[in-house]
Formats: structure tokens, C-alpha cells, sequence
């Protein structure tokens, strides 16, 4: 259930209105960070407010979960009760999920659940690797030390995710304003071209022909203009279950440039997850198994589910990252040979580590120029664009004078 708690400042009078999706009044004011010299008024939000809100409201952003764990992180290590170290992160996420989240998880702690049980119930919120790293670093007593690292991985993938967003920023306005022209001259240029062409009675182009056929169809049903809007708003909504999908995947990895930054993006993350997990002295098959649930490239998740059968079977990990370093790439044999470096000096976490840290400079280094690899493909999808549509108007124009000569 979503709650409006409105906020007042009794000394300055100023007025703050916060969403928070939880359950009760007591919770909601948890969630909105009340201080000691605020008043608050608590609504429930329904009906047809609680359903736009929800479809308006955005996913919990990757922010959120820095600001969380980075500030957990921070009171932990000055011994800051857990309950009172949950209520202070309220007021730094934004999303009325997380905010609710935390209320929820302070409440249950209050009850005396363990903080790992309370935050595995959100699955949606954290994911498996993270919730085994707070179990591991329970049992430890390490929960500072892991909820720094966690939140030091989270705080890497959100930049680079930013990066990424930034540079298809371009792309996607000149798609959209392609798409925009298209539709547009469908409804005002073509059915005057359609017309000077038919009282002529020329042979048209074929490209000229598909054009004139779409404008007929834009005409008699309007509604379809709308289509590629709400095509496009539902790949993007849609597309982590898109991306999931294995021949999707298998798609992307024979692209050029895309298939390098796939690649990399997914070894990152199954090695610093991996990293995290071995650190945290949980189990090695453990580890493995919980890595492979968590990487979201099929290719990854076969690779340490493989890995973890020849662990199981006897076998040390470099020879088991050899027998399936097929699934790594052409960086196979070179994460093999780190792997037998680990084997012999011990030190596998700080090599896991090494690994997923130069995956993601080198993320970083493509997010910095990824609107230089998207310009070319851009600028090549919109010429070709804009030479069938001029092609298309123009190509009949030169055959005017032989049709004007026949009348």
C-alpha cells in the first residue's frame, strides 16, 4: 500500500510531501525520515492515484542501493545499533520501494529477526549474492567490511550504467525524430504525391509504391501512428526479460563492438560477485552456485555452474576454469593462467578481484567513447532513411515530363 506522508518544518513552516510503499502509519513515518522537529500527516494513497503513481514511479535505481549499503557501511563502523543505522538511510533513497523496504526491515529487526532474513525477503530488492554476503558477513562479524564492498561494486556499476544511458541518449532522439518524419510526411506529403501520380496514371518506383500503400494505411487507421510509441515504450519497459532470453544473447555476442562490451560487463560482475562471496569465506561450491544464479549472460552462468561440478568432482579451479574457459571468450586463456598464479601464491580473491576491476576500467574506458561507436551505425541507419524517403518523392519527379507529353 502506498502512503503520502506530508512533512512540515515547525520552524520554518515548510512543507515536504514523501511516498513510501509499506503497510502501516508507523511504518510510513520511518520511511519518510521524520526528525524530532517535523509534524507529520499521514494518507493513503488509492484507486486510481496509487495505480498512476505506481506506473509513473521508476525502478529502484542503482543510487538507492549505493546509498544504502555505502551508509549502513559507514554506521556499522562506528557501532551505530543496526535499528537506528536502518532509519538513518531512509531520508537518502528516493524510491518509495526502497523507502518502504527499510521501514519494513527496521520493523522486523525490532522484532528481533536477523537483518540477513528480513532483507532476503526482498527479492526484488536484493539480489542472492548480496543477501549471502550479509549472511557470511554475520557469521564473520564482518558486516562493515562486506557492506563497503558491496556497496563499492554497486557504486562501479552504477557509473558505468550512467555512462552507458548517457551515450544512447543521441541515438535515440534521431531515431525518434526519423520515425517522427516518416509518420509525419504519411499524413501531409504522400496523399498529394498519391494524387498527382494517379491523375498522371506513371509507372511509380516500387520504393514510391510502399510509401504511397503505408500512407494509405496511416489514413484509414490513424491509431497505428501510435504503434511504434508504444513499441518502443515496451521494449525498453520490458527488455531485462528481453535480454534474459539465450538466443537474444547469443544475437549480441556477434555483434562487433556490442559483443566486447557483453562480454566484459558479464565477467565483471560474475568475478567481483565471486570475489565478494570467496572473501567472505563462504563455501567455494557455494560460491560458484551462487555466482551462476546471479550473472545474467547464459554463457557465465553455464561456465561456473561447470565450474562448480569439476570443483565438486576433485578438481582444482584452475583446471576446471581451463576445461570450460571456451565459455569465457577469446580472454579465456589469459583468466586460466591468473587462476594457476591464484592456485600457486593464494591469493585467489585479489586476482578475482584484479579480473573484474580491468573489466571495468576497461567498461569504463567504452562508456566514455560509446557515442563514438554508436555515431557511425547512427548516422548510416539515418542516411539510409533519408535516401529511401528522397528516393522514394524524387525518383518519380524525373518521369514527370514524359507522363505531361503523353496527356
Amino acid at each position: 500500500m502506498l502512503k503520502k506522508v506530508e512533512l512540515t518544518n515547525v520552524h520554518s513552516g515548510r512543507k515536504s510531501n514523501i511516498i513510501i510503499d509499506t503497510g502501516t502509519d508507523d511504518k510510513a513515518l520511518i520511511g519518510a525520515g521524520k526528525t524530532s522537529v517535523e509534524t507529520a500527516q499521514v494518507k493513503d494513497v488509492t484507486g486510481i492515484d496509487e495505480t498512476v503513481t505506481r506506473l509513473t514511479s521508476a525502478k529502484i535505481p542503482l543510487d538507492d542501493k549505493v546509498a544504502l549499503f555505502g551508509g549502513l557501511a559507514r554506521c556499522f563502523e562506528r557501532n551505530i545499533p543496526i535499528i537506528k543505522s536502518f532509519q538513518l538511510q531512509a531520508s537518502r533513497v528516493r524510491s518509495p520501494t526502497m523507502k518502504g523496504a527499510i521501514a519494513d526491515i527496521a520493523d522486523e529487526l525490532s522484532q528481533g529477526e536477523k537483518m540477513s532474513d528480513a532483507m532476503g525477503k526482498r527479492t526484488k530488492i536484493f539480489s542472492d549474492d548480496v543477501i549471502a554476503l550479509i549472511r557470511a558477513g554475520e557469521e564473520s562479524g564482518k558486516l562493515p567490511e562486506i557492506f563497503r564492498r558491496i556497496a563499492n561494486s554497486q557504486k562501479k556499476s552504477s557509473r558505468i550504467v550512467k555512462k552507458l544511458k548517457t551515450g544512447m541518449i543521441y541515438p535515440g532522439v534521431v531515431v525518434t525524430i526519423g520515425i517522427g518524419v516518416v509518420i509525419a510526411m504519411s499524413f501531409t506529403l504522400v496523399p498529394a504525391m498519391s494524387k498527382l501520380y494517379a491523375s498522371l496514371g506513371s509507372e511509380l518506383p516500387v520504393p514510391t509504391k510502399i510509401m504511397m500503400r503505408f500512407s494509405e494505411i496511416l489514413l484509414q487507421q490513424p491509431w497505428l501512428a501510435a504503434l511504434p510509441v508504444i513499441g518502443l515504450f515496451l521494449f525498453f519497459k520490458n527488455w531485462g526479460k528481453i535480454s534474459a532470453v539465450p538466443s537474444v544473447q547469443n544475437f549480441f555476442l556477434k555483434l562487433p563492438s556490442i559483443s566486447n562490451i557483453i562480454r566484459k560487463s558479464a565477467a565483471a560482475i560474475g568475478f567481483r560477485t565471486l570475489a565478494l562471496l570467496i572473501g567472505a569465506n563462504v563455501r567455494m561450491s557455494t560460491a560458484l552456485e551462487i555466482t551462476a544464479d546471479t550473472c545474467w549472460h547464459h554463457h557465465y552462468k553455464k561456465f561456473f555452474n561447470a565450474v562448480k561440478k569439476h570443483i565438486l568432482n576433485g578438481r582444482t579451479m584452475p583446471d576446471a576454469f581451463l576445461i570450460e574457459s571456451h565459455w569465457l571468450g577469446d580472454d579465456g586463456r589469459m583468466i586460466c593462467g591468473l587462476m594457476e598464479v591464484a592456485a600457486e601464491t593464494g591469493s585467489g580473491t585479489e586476482l578475482l578481484d584484479e579480473i573484474a576491476e580491468d573489466y571495468e576500467d576497461e567498461l569504463d574506458t567504452i562508456a566514455n567513447q560509446i557515442d563514438k561507436l554508436i555515431e557511425p551505425i547512427t548516422i548510416v541507419l539515418l542516411g539510409s532513411l533519408v535516401a529511401g524517403l528522397v528516393y522514394a518523392i524524387y525518383a518519380p519527379v524525373f518521369s514527370l515530363g514524359d507522363a505531361l507529353l503523353k496527356k
